[in-house]
């Protein structure tokens, strides 16, 4: 069985997502199945009641979802990692050479890859790129629109989400992302 990596702020946020869809949705969609079949006994024509069964469905299967996440997280403490070379679980600071623009990634694994927050998978294309580079390396990325240039300017390890945050929210760029740079965040 094939392990995954994970930072403990990922995987402590996909345990709080899990115990929220099945301590609160679980009784909310339960409760709104019986509360539609209580209003319209003919489950066939009951609309209301084949909603909720949809939604009830996509809940359990994305509980089934998490709990195969974490049963197979592999969990990195990123606090004992340190150096300038890159690898799971690095803040990774990036130089765009053809524009000057500055990014701020954290190297994640796929379950806790979300770019909208600054975090890309080690799987992505970008991820793929940086592993192994140092600080000072210039490293070219495969997007959708070419080929892009960047220069890593700083390697930093931060599992502490606070220090993270300052880092990724002082990131004037971080807001507009561009198009590509979602694309490739996972």
């Amino acid at each position: 069985m094939t392990r995954f990596p994970m930072t403990a702020a990922g995987h402590a946020a996909l345990e709080d997502e899990l115990k929220g869809r099945i301590r609160i949705e679980r009784p909310r969609l339960i409760q709104r199945i019986q509360q539609a079949i209580a209003d319209d006994a003919n489950l066939v024509e009951n609309s209301e009641y084949q909603a909720a069964q949809v939604e009830q469905n996509v809940n359990e299967a994305r509980i089934a979802e998490l709990e195969d996440k974490l049963a197979l997280a592999e969990i990195v403490d990123v606090s004992k990692l340190s150096g300038d070379t890159i690898k799971f679980g690095a803040t990774v600071t990036l130089i765009d050479e053809d524009t000057g623009e500055k990014r701020t990634w954290q190297i994640v694994g796929e379950p806790e890859a979300d770019a909208s927050k600054g975090r890309i998978s080690v799987t992505s294309p970008i991820g793929r790129a940086l592993i192994g580079k140092t600080k000072g390396a210039t490293v070219l990325v495969e997007a959708p629109g070419g080929t892009k240039a960047y220069k890593v300017r700083y390697v930093e390890w931060f599992e502490d989400k606070k220090k993270r945050k300052q880092v990724l929210g002082s990131d004037s760029s971080r807001a507009g992302l561009s198009p590509s740079m979602r694309a490739n965040g996972r």
